[in-house]
């Protein structure tokens, strides 16, 4: 049973690095730092919007408009975490046994 939450831990932190990967990109795309026309950004953009848009949406569409701000990456993060932590709520301390 711990072999499946370290499972789903770490997935739900690599999840979250790449949606904080997904929002940086956005925001250096945003401020023209980074050129979309370069086919490795375009193509890097490509791979985090496919991974995490599907997940976003129904957050953002629950979500009023906040004017261009999106906070949607910050409320599934922390989702997450709090999916994850109660998680480890529910699964008790392993016993150990001595003699």
């Amino acid at each position: 049973m711990y072999a499946l939450l370290w499972l789903f831990d770490t997935i739900v932190q690599i999840f979250i690095y790449v949606l904080i990967a997904s929002a940086v990109l956005s925001w250096l795309v945003a401020f023209n730092v980074v050129n979309v026309r370069n086919p490795i950004v375009a193509q890097i953009g490509e791979v985090l919007y496919r991974v995490t848009e599907p997940i976003l949406r129904p957050i953002r569409n629950l979500l009023p408009n906040l004017g261009g701000v999106d906070i949607s990456p910050i409320i599934l993060i922390l989702l997450l975490l709090f999916v994850s932590r109660l998680l480890h709520e529910f699964i008790p301390p392993q016993v150990v046994y001595t003699r």
